[in-house]
């Protein structure tokens, strides 16, 4: 089969879902076209070493991936955003039409930059078969991607119009079924397909001495609470400094990486004398693994909004992979996934003193039993959500709304030929 891949973002970027899909589609025999950006994620600018044009393409066994110039000002304004994903909708139909032309089914991985780029090459390519795996929905409201005003509106109302275009609709969490739904895609045409992670990256591991050191600090014995990834609006991290601030002596909140609440999260720290909660400046993907194994558990947390209970974040399935025992702090499928696999503690959203009581709690679990949280999260993620299960579930989906058009040109051709 010839599948086309459309991805914003794309490896060397930290694009673990679209490029190991299109790896292991690849290595199943398939030929597999890509339509892709140049990197320049997370800092706005692209790499060094990288320059953007137009003919750029690299080949290897089955996989070709061609990249498109776009925007990039590293500006984090809605203008700045507008222009960015605009101008990656307008490469992306210039060259898109030549490049993916002949492919039996187009997978669509959905963010809110690819909106129009797909629109734009399903209106081009005709009537392509599209799987389209929605990663967020209505990102418009709230996070990094977070817009008012007619901008949000226009975004929302092309967003409908995919949903209602594409043949099939994977969603990432159980929950997310529902709001795609309200927002016009067809019930019946809506599957489940959660996400894997980088397998190469999160894995069981021994913690080294310098993950040790930056993780567990004077290393007195008292409970590592490790939170690794954004410091945005829609972790709410506040509550996890709040949460933690009366159990100084107990345990240690380790918060790893940036982002644009790190000021705010920082600031409370210092007016609560949280000196129990440190920072650690954003790592390296590579570390990742042994700052995991580092600590005693893995926070996720997500604020109580509509739009964030179908969501199960990326760092659950880390951590799980990691067989990692997570404390969750949010709602909807999160919380469901944890709970189900008994991987770890949970508690409501935005509540510091109840999560309080499960950081308390955490820390009174013996280490053999923490240790089998994380076997069994680890067991569970093997079975639900492993990067060799998820393409599985892609590749029976893209059979699926291909059948029908690669049976009619099949026909085709055999009129031709009688």
């Amino acid at each position: 089969m010839k599948v086309g891949i459309l991805s914003y973002h794309f490896p060397p970027e930290p694009a673990f879902i679209p490029g190991s899909l299109a790896e292991e589609l690849a290595a199943r025999g398939h030929e597999v076209r890509v339509l892709t950006g140049f990197p320049d994620y997370p800092g706005g600018h692209v790499y060094p070493g990288w320059r953007q044009r137009w003919r750029h393409e690299t080949r290897s066994d089955r996989l070709t991936v061609r990249r498109v110039p776009r925007w990039t000002g590293g500006d984090a304004s809605v203008r700045a955003r507008m222009a960015t994903w605009l101008s990656f909708a307008g490469s992306a139909g210039l060259i898109g039409r030549g490049h993916l032309t002949g492919v039996d089914a187009l997978y669509v991985h959905q963010l809110p930059p690819t909106t129009f780029a797909a629109l734009g090459l399903l209106r081009l390519l005709g009537r392509v078969p599209t799987l389209l795996h929605v990663q967020d929905v209505r990102p418009e409201l709230v996070g990094p991607t977070a817009m008012t005003g007619p901008w949000a509106a226009r975004v929302a109302a092309a967003t409908r119009r995919l949903y209602r275009s594409a043949d099939l609709v994977a969603v990432t969490a159980p929950g997310m079924r529902d709001l795609v739904v309200a927002d016009g895609a067809d019930p019946a045409r809506v599957r489940l397909v959660l996400n894997w992670t980088d397998e190469r990256i999160f894995h069981p591991a021994e913690p080294t001495r310098e993950a040790r050191r930056l993780i567990r600090g004077d290393g007195d014995g008292r409970c590592v609470v490790m939170h690794a990834g954004t410091m945005g609006a829609r972790q709410g991290l506040e509550t996890a400094v709040r949460a933690a601030a009366p159990l100084r002596g107990t345990i240690d909140l380790v918060l790893v990486g940036s982002g644009g609440d790190e000021p705010t999260v920082r600031g409370l720290a210092t007016e609560l004398g949280a000196g129990n909660v440190r920072f650690v400046a954003r790592r390296s993907a590579l570390e990742m693994a042994d700052l995991y194994a580092a600590a005693d558990y893995q926070l996720v947390m997500l604020r109580d909004l509509p739009e964030l209970r179908g969501t199960v974040p990326g760092k659950l399935q880390a951590a799980l992979s990691c067989a990692s025992p997570v404390v969750a702090s949010a709602s909807g499928d999160t919380v469901e996934l944890v709970e189900r696999f008994r991987a770890g503690l949970s508690c409501p959203p935005e509540d510091w003193a109840i999560l309080a009581d499960r950081f308390w709690l955490a820390a009174t679990i013996p280490p053999p039993a923490r240790l089998e949280m994380g076997r069994r999260g680890r067991e569970a993620y093997l079975r639900d959500m492993s990067l060799h299960g998820g393409v599985d579930r892609v590749e029976r989906l893209l059979y699926e709304i291909a059948a029908p058009r690669r049976g009619t040109e099949r026909n085709s051709r055999l009129g031709t030929e009688l």
